[in-house]
């Protein structure tokens, strides 16, 4: 019958309907009936129209298919069926969903078309949205429409969705159903429920190799390598013959691990059955060869391959990306180019990431042009890719109008927006796109964490800290060493160093940047001993030193004016190590220098150094001129500021006029005042912040904007009452303006930090620690008044100002008056 409808449809037609007509009654056995006669009604007209119709949507013409549609007299479901199938075909959903809505009858199939349109289209949330209405029509689903369905879940697909379309299987009797039992697997798998999809796996009454693959493929992404290697010998235990499919995802399984052995032994394996020059196992080999830095061998698989595809370029491409060979990837695109595979799927999303990578804004707009051209830009992960791209050549608008018209967002647009938010110290508004992302039900990955947990170390929020490290524990992502580093970083930035040190000592395992992490974290809160000490226990764990390490021990000397080990940490740099000291490295031993006096060492320095001084460093200078009155080195590195074309803010003039105003030279203080009036350059306005109850605080310099100001201010008075009594007096040096001494002593009275500390003391429990943050270096009048307080309240203060933090406990202060 196949054959004969193959060759002459209209013959068999004329058969059937010869036969029909002699007598119903009559039983028929050899009459070759065309199945889309019965569906189509037993009508030879339509039946001949959707023949024509079916040839032209498999070819793809769907602008003639459409014309041939809208002339047919006479068209019944099956015609609108494949109509609306060429259209999801053609990924034109809009025309597909309006032929979907104009039909007045629909059968599964028509539902099961369109449910399968958004499920290939990345649009779950969608297709979960037409099932439901499909069976609120009294539409009943079958096994193609659960696993149609199914095979569109994605990680923004939630858990509760997979349970609900798992009730439905079983309530329409279909958990039998080989098919739906493997998406419902691959479902639970895709949604981080693993524990689940190993149970109905163990349930299921038959299996096949697609069963496997998918268990296999789930616990490989996860990271569930001994599991996934388990549930490979148990196919092979129980005969299951591998697949070009299981070859992939075992494959899949060595490319996470370090593991090259195992995949070379499947490797052979596919040689044995015969499949490694099958396209698509060729291709998983390539990718675990150039995953694993073999980038050479997988290049010469890529030669050798008999036949090749678009994947297969996809792959080489992308392995020399990852491995640093820009041009080779570039020269192997535009080799691509030339090939008559789909434009549409050429790896432009790995192209934006080298454009990304090597700040390319010209090659990243250059690809972005072919990208629209093809439509691929249309693509999740091109569009994704691109947004990241604009967001890393801090093309902030248009990295955002790509972000604000993507149709679907993963955890990688998110995050570029995030993180360009954090760069340009916007951390409020990051933390917003952070909660609607999960709003969104889109679940974050550890860079996403990564740039959240910085933003909420910035603003000191230890609450949000810590609800964001729960979430790093729920999503399985703590054995990671790069986010117990992130960790350790961000309780130690919001001044909670016990928090920190506990990160640490729970890391499984521990390589330079944990160490890195911890190190620092002492350096940043004033403990040189730890400092020091977690230096040499990183390098008798087995573990070299690298820039990092050096930067933070620098720090640490910078922070306790310990010259001369700070020399022997940067002599030792190139002498013990082989590391030449970075600019940063010299910037701080200059600083280490300037600060204890030793000026002409520090000139030397600038001028043996293999770099040019920047305001970093000149900006140094000068503040370390203005604690030991060093006028005439003072003016010279105010001078090279001033020349800087692109000085970024007003400190060096500040700092310049408050020299002058300290040495009673007014009229020089208000010729550089002026100076800095016609170049524009605006002092910064200096603010503090503290979070209390999940809420975080601002101040300003004399503010009365606060709902609390009368508190406040009622509550500093009654602490200067008794801080006098303590025999405090206030430095008026710190206020250089040329007013009476009156004046000066009731402004220092409400600085920023002074602020934030009585609202503190107001609204927390006696006893309770307080972190105060602040913008910029707090003047020496408030750290010998917050010493002053911290005795009289009996608590810990912790600052954090733009140099280091400050923890007062009794009187006294972590940095013994050194900052």
């Amino acid at each position: 019958m196949g054959n004969m409808r193959a060759k002459n449809p209209q013959g068999a037609i004329q058969m059937f309907y010869k036969r029909f007509y002699c007598g119903l009654s009559e039983r028929i056995v050899d009459v070759p009936v065309d199945a889309r006669i019965v569906k189509t009604g037993f009508d030879p007209e339509i039946s001949r129209f959707n023949f024509q119709l079916k040839d032209l949507v498999r070819t793809n013409q769907i602008a003639s298919a459409r014309k041939l549609f809208d002339e047919m007299p006479y068209k019944n479901t099956c015609s609108v069926n494949m109509m609306v199938s060429g259209y999801v075909k053609s990924r034109n959903l809009f025309h597909a969903r309006e032929l979907f809505d104009s039909m007045v009858s629909r059968n599964e199939v028509s539902w099961t078309t369109m449910i399968g349109g958004y499920s290939q289209n990345n649009r779950p949330k969608e297709a979960i949205n037409l099932y439901n209405e499909m069976c609120r029509s009294g539409v009943k689903p079958d096994h193609i429409t659960f696993a149609t369905l199914l095979s569109g879940f994605d990680d923004t697909t939630t858990l509760k969705e997979v349970h609900q379309i798992h009730s439905h299987v079983i309530r329409f009797g279909l958990s039998s159903s080989l098919i739906v039992c493997n998406s419902l697997v691959d479902s639970y798998c895709k949604t981080c429920c693993l524990d689940t999809a190993s149970q109905l796996f163990s349930e299921m009454p038959t299996k096949d190799s697609v069963s496997f693959n998918v268990m296999i493929t789930g616990h490989t992404k996860y990271g569930f390598r001994e599991e996934a290697v388990k549930l490979f010998m148990q196919m092979r235990n129980v005969d299951f013959q591998p697949s070009d499919f299981t070859f992939a995802a075992v494959l899949g399984l060595s490319v996470g691990s370090d593991d090259v052995i195992f995949g070379r032994q499947i490797h052979g394996l596919a040689i044995k059955t015969s499949y490694v020059w099958d396209v698509f196992v060729a291709n998983a080999l390539l990718d675990f060869y150039s995953k694993h830095d073999y980038i050479d061998f997988a290049k010469n698989l890529f030669d050798e391959m008999p036949e090749l595809d678009g994947v297969s370029y996809n792959i080489i491409i992308t392995g020399y990306a990852w491995n640093g060979q820009y041009e080779k990837s570039f020269n192997l695109f535009k080799r691509l180019q030339v090939t008559s595979f789909d434009r549409k799927n050429f790896p432009f999303a790995v192209m934006f990431s080298v454009a990304a990578t090597e700040q390319n804004l010209a090659l990243g707009r250059q690809i972005h042009a072919q990208a629209v051209v093809t439509t691929a830009d249309s693509e999740v992960q091109v569009g994704n890719a691109l947004v990241d791209m604009y967001a890393k050549c801090e093309k902030f608008e248009e990295a955002n109008r790509i972000f604000a018209n993507l149709a679907y967002r993963s955890s990688v647009p998110w995050t570029a927006i995030i993180s360009i938010y954090v760069q340009k110290g916007f951390h409020e508004e990051a933390l917003k796109m952070f909660k609607e992302m999960n709003r969104e039900n889109v679940h974050g990955d550890q860079a996403t964490f990564a740039s959240t947990l910085k933003a909420s170390s910035n603003l000191a929020s230890v609450s949000l800290g810590k609800q964001l490290h729960s979430s790093v524990i729920r999503l399985g992502l703590m054995s990671s060493v790069f986010s117990g580093s992130v960790l350790v970083d961000m309780y130690a930035k919001c001044g909670s160093m016990k928090d920190a040190i506990e990160v640490f000592k729970e890391m499984p395992d521990r390589n330079i940047v944990c160490w890195n992490a911890l190190i620092s974290a002492y350096a940043q809160n004033g403990d040189s001993e730890a400092t020091f000490s977690s230096f040499t226990d990183m390098i008798e764990s087995g573990l070299y030193p690298d820039s990092v390490s050096f930067l933070s021990v620098l720090t640490a000397c910078s922070h306790r004016g310990l010259v001369e080990k700070a020399l022997w940490y940067f002599n030792s740099m190139t002498q013990v190590y082989n590391l030449d000291p970075r600019k940063e490295h010299y910037v701080t031993m200059i600083d280490v220098l300037c600060r204890s006096g030793r000026f002409n060492e520090a000139e030397n320095l600038i001028s043996e150094m293999p770099f040019e001084p920047d305001e970093i460093m000149w900006s140094s200078v000068l503040n370390s001129c203005r604690i030991h009155k060093n006028q005439d080195l003072a003016k010279k590195a105010a001078d090279q500021l001033f020349k800087m074309d692109a000085l970024r803010d007003a400190a060096a003039y500040v700092n310049m006029s408050n020299i002058y105003a300290e040495a009673g030279k007014w009229e020089n203080a208000a010729k550089v005042k002026k100076s800095m009036r016609e170049r524009g350059v605006k002092k910064a306005t200096a603010y503090s912040w503290v979070e209390i109850d999940h809420k975080v605080h601002v101040f300003t310099a004399n503010d009365r904007t606060h709902p609390q100001t009368e508190q406040i201010r009622r509550k500093i008075d009654s602490l200067v009452e008794l801080m006098d009594k303590e025999g405090y007096k206030p430095d008026t040096s710190c206020t250089l303006q040329n007013v009476n001494e009156e004046m000066k002593i009731e402004s220092l009275k409400y600085h920023s930090e002074r602020l934030a500390i009585a609202f503190a003391l107001i609204n927390t429990p006696e006893g309770s620690p307080i972190i105060i943050m602040k913008n910029l270096r707090a003047c020496v009048d408030c750290h010998a008044a917050i010493k002053v307080i911290s005795k009289l309240v009996g608590r810990e203060i912790t600052v954090r100002d733009s140099s280091r933090f400050h923890h007062f406990r009794g009187g006294l202060c972590s940095c013994e008056d050194y900052w």
